[in-house]
């Protein structure tokens, strides 16, 4: 029959899916290992923002970039809630954890993607941000819905209520840093300031601080290799960034504030 090959293959990937998500946990730790040492190695930011060529693509308008590219990762964990047989959602943690997915990408999508003045993010890093929006997505919320077993009181866990409060204060220094870079500049300005305010006053790199507390504090409440794979993937993506933020803040201001460390306040 021609649909049995299709099928068998279906039938395969259900019955193996479990493992199958471990295997793409450690593929993004990989992942997260290769980008470490190619970043280090060019001693070069990714490719978007301030950072952006044409080496890599077309520019697409930053607003419509963020919006396409964060989708998936909303989407697919509400397709998981609401679309197939979420047997683990009979717990309340796992509810409260894979809302933390859905809630942190509704306002990346639909809220941070408008108000974003970001320049034109080129075609390469742009399908790259879609393709891994798309593999965490299923990968945070398929574990979430149907194989993350916890036990009944597990929200009222040390770990998972110091977990959730690092994502909470996480995603505050996030949207507040993200607030402060947006209003740096009125509609129709060119150029860099000096970012001040909130973790600013810290640290350069205050936003990228914020997105990697926001997602360990999810791994710690998580506590599953999948959960631990994509907060190691964030940090060893937007922590480079960071330094080299500061760099470029120090290289373009003569009086950027020295005591200002990169990611980390008071130590880096």
């Amino acid at each position: 029959m021609a649909g049995e090959p299709e099928s068998s293959l279906l039938v395969y990937f259900l019955q193996n899916e479990e493992k199958i998500i471990t295997y793409m946990a450690y593929a993004m730790l990989f992942g997260a290992c290769m980008m470490v040492l190619n970043t280090v190695s060019r001693g070069e930011a990714a490719p978007y923002g301030r950072y952006a060529s044409t080496k890599f693509g077309m520019l697409i308008n930053a607003n419509f970039a963020w919006f396409v590219q964060e989708l998936p990762a909303f989407a697919v964990p509400v397709w998981c809630v609401f679309c197939t047989d979420a047997v683990q959602l009979s717990n309340f943690a796992n509810n409260v954890l894979v809302g933390m997915m859905i809630f942190h990408y509704f306002q990346r999508t639909f809220i941070f993607s408008l108000l974003h003045r970001g320049k034109p993010t080129p075609l390469a890093p742009f399908i790259a941000a879609v393709f891994f929006c798309l593999y965490n997505g299923y990968m945070q919320g398929r574990y979430l819905t149907h194989f993350a077993v916890y036990e009944t009181n597990y929200h009222i866990s040390p770990r998972f209520l110091l977990g959730c409060s690092m994502f909470l204060g996480g995603m505050a220094i996030n949207i507040q840093s993200d607030r402060i870079l947006t209003n740096l500049r009125k509609p129709g300005e060119t150029g860099y300031k000096i970012p001040r305010g909130g973790m600013f006053d810290y640290i350069s790199g205050a936003n990228f601080f914020g997105e990697s507390l926001e997602w360990t504090g999810y791994a710690v409440a998580c506590w599953n290799l999948p959960a631990f794979a994509f907060a190691i993937f964030t940090v060893s993506n937007i922590g480079p960034r960071a330094f080299h933020h500061h760099k470029f803040y120090q290289e373009k201001f003569e009086d950027y504030p020295p005591e200002r460390k990169a990611f980390i306040p008071f130590l880096l």
